[in-house]
This record gives C-alpha cells, structure tokens and sequence, in this order.
C-alpha cells in the first residue's frame, strides 16, 4: 500500500505527500575500487541519560555501532569522531576515545575501513603554550594508531585561539607530523562549519591560507596519506588538486558539490569523507559502483539527485547539520529516538526537518516509507504541528 503523509508548510497550509517506492540499491560484494569514500558517521544519544548541554555525554552503543556497521555494509569506509559525531558540540574526549576504540574494533572484526579524528579537545580554555597544543594533538594522533585506524589531523580550537599567524601553524603541524607513526589525514575545516576556526593558517585570506596549508603538505608528504578539505569552495579544491604532491589524496568534505568533485574532470579527481554520505549511503554506494564500471554518466544519475537534500541539510547556520543527519537516521529506523548529546536535536526547526523529509523521499532515501511515516507523523505531534 501506498505510503501518505500530510505535512504542514510554511505559509501554515498543508498538503499531501505520497511517498515514492524506495529506490531498492544493492549493497555491494567490496568496497569501491576507484575512489576512497569515508561516511562521517553520528553518534546515538543514550536516551535513559542527562545529555543536556554540558554534559558528561552517554552514548547508545548498540545503535551506534549499528550506524557504522550500516556504512561499512554498503562499501564505505567509515570517518570516526570528526564533527558529525559533535567534536565540540556535544561529545567530549572521554566518550571520543571510547567511540574511538569501540569503532575500530568493529572495523576489524568486519574488514572495514575506518578513519578518526585527533584533535586537541582534552585541554580545557585556550591553553598558555603552543607546545600544550602539540602534546595534545600528539596524544590524540597516538591513541588513534593504537587503536588501529588511520589518523585524522583535525582543525583544532585551541591552536586557533593561541596561534598569531602562519609560523604558529607551521611550528604545531611539523611537531605533530614529526611524532606519527604512520601516514595521516589532515583536515581544513571552515568557519561555516565552525566559527571558532575562522583565520586557520594564520590568516582570512584563503590564497594565503592555502599558500601555507600546501608548504606544509609539500615538505610532509611522506606522512601525509591525503588532505580532508572543507570549504565548500569547488573551484579552490580544484585548484588544491593541482597543487599537491602526486602521492597526496585529496578527500572532498564539499557537501555541496561532491558529484563533480568525486567525478573529476580527466585528469585528477577527488576521493571523498564526508557527512553528506552518511545521509545518502545507498545512493553514494550505488554510484561508486557505477563509476568502477566506467560509467560516469550512470554515477552522476544517481548521486547528482542527493545533492538537494545535502545542501538542505548543510545549510546555514552549517554547523548544525548533525541535526538532519541523526533525524534522517531515525526516519530510518537505525536508532530508537531522535535525541542527541547536548541536546542537539533542538539544532533546526520543524520546517527545516520536514523539507529533509521531502527531500529525501524524493531522492529514494526513505528505505522503508511507512516507518518513516509514522515517525514522521510523531516527530509533528510532540511538536504541535496539526495539519
């Protein structure tokens, strides 16, 4: 039986929406062959604990780790602990290295890929010294190792408050990149994703900026497995392609335009981590094995139609994605409730998740409509919404 729903709009009308056949992708034998693709995977609040703002954050590990095993199912590797799973919104470092430990043990156990963040999240305030940035991030960066993924240098908060300009930068980056013990993933993150990153590199101006990101890459490349740009700049990321060192990877985090970032233009292209594939999962699986066929046309049929949705749900104030994301998650049926740490399930308005409703009916990414109706009809009732 056809699945319906009457959602409410913005003028205060309302009108029905019958929901389209889920689009019935299928999972792939092995990962993808010709492009890496990480899934920035969010976290599942415990619902039975305080996870207020401020708080001590409680996960739900079943569902959580279900999310993940999810991802790796569908051929991609999974991106642990970067910002999808609220790195500074929500999830502290206490429950990040649990997360951290529990995530690549799974990836073990099932052969899948699994990449993590390090950031310099355990200091507390903007710390006195550069060389407190440095121990952190090298104590993240080890513990990451240790536990067998590949590292994730992230932007860090405290640098960005300490640093004085692109010396500073460079002085943290290269006593990092010194104390690794395997190849690692440095990560741009821009101020639209985190306003308190704003100047990373030493300065407002993204030409200088990139000028000092790539000496640094250009003098490191032996450990720099790739680079996670974040900017939603297509142009700037091509041109970043161009500039590095052949041995580098660039993985696209444009969440708005990855198609043709991941496509390439026949010379280079982009590999991919990103939050929008955590969203778009069977979709994004279905069009990498397209594109293993040759078949570039076929992959930009598929994946082309997700990216309303992302754009929807990365929209601004974009650090507050995470909300669409664990929302879609729960349309889905991967987690009990829609609840999040601090409370960020507060993140985006009713008309914001009910146009993520639309959006992902009409790309084929609601899997089964009649649960994602009825949570869908409660998510409106709890919130007032009669239509």
């Amino acid at each position: 039986m056809t699945a319906r729903i009457t959602l409410p709009r913005p003028d205060g009308g309302a009108e029905e929406l019958t929901l389209r056949e889920p689009a019935g992708w299928q999972r792939p034998a092995t990962a993808p062959a010709s492009r890496i693709a990480y899934a920035a995977a969010h976290v599942v609040a415990d619902p039975h604990a305080d996870n207020a703002p401020g708080r001590p954050a409680r996960l739900d590990w079943d569902a959580t780790l279900s999310v993940r095993r999810n991802l790796w199912s569908w051929g991609l590797g999974v991106a642990e602990a970067m910002d999808t799973a609220q790195r500074g919104m929500g999830l502290d470092w206490a429950a990040t290295r649990e997360l951290i430990r529990r995530s690549a043990a799974e990836a073990a156990a099932c052969g899948g890929r699994i990449v993590a963040g390090a950031a310099t999240d355990q200091l507390t305030g903007v710390p006195d010294t550069l060389d407190e940035v440095v121990g952190a991030y090298v104590e993240q960066v080890a513990f990451v190792q240790e536990c067998g993924a590949t590292a994730v240098v992230m932007a860090s908060r405290q640098l960005a408050a300490l640093a004085t300009g692109p010396d500073d930068y460079l002085r943290v980056y290269e006593q990092v990149l010194r104390e690794t013990s395997t190849p690692v993933v440095l990560h741009w993150l821009g101020d639209m994703f985190d306003p308190a990153l704003a100047g990373y590199w030493g300065s407002s101006d993204l030409d200088e900026a990139t000028k000092t990101f790539v000496a640094l890459i250009q003098a490191h490349a032996d450990v720099i497995d790739g680079v996670k740009v974040s900017l939603l700049d297509a142009e700037r990321e091509v041109r970043l392609r161009e500039l590095l060192p052949p041995t580098v990877k660039v993985y696209t985090g444009d969440d708005y335009h990855y198609p043709e970032l991941i496509a390439g233009d026949g010379r280079r292209f982009s590999h991919a981590l990103l939050g929008a594939f955590a969203a778009v999962a069977p979709a994004a699986s279905a069009a990498l094995q397209r594109l293993d066929a040759g078949d570039t046309a076929g992959f930009r049929a598929i994946l082309d139609p997700t990216v309303p949705l992302s754009r929807h749900v990365f929209a601004p104030p974009t650090q507050y994605y995470k909300t669409g994301i664990a929302f879609l998650s729960w349309l889905n049926g991967f987690q009990p409730g829609f609840t999040m740490v601090g409370g960020l399930h507060s993140g985006r308005s009713v008309p914001h998740l009910v146009q993520v409703f639309r959006l992902a009916d009409a790309a084929g990414l609601l899997l089964d409509p009649d649960l994602a109706v009825a949570r869908m009809r409660r998510y409106l009732s709890v919130a007032g919404v009669t239509a």
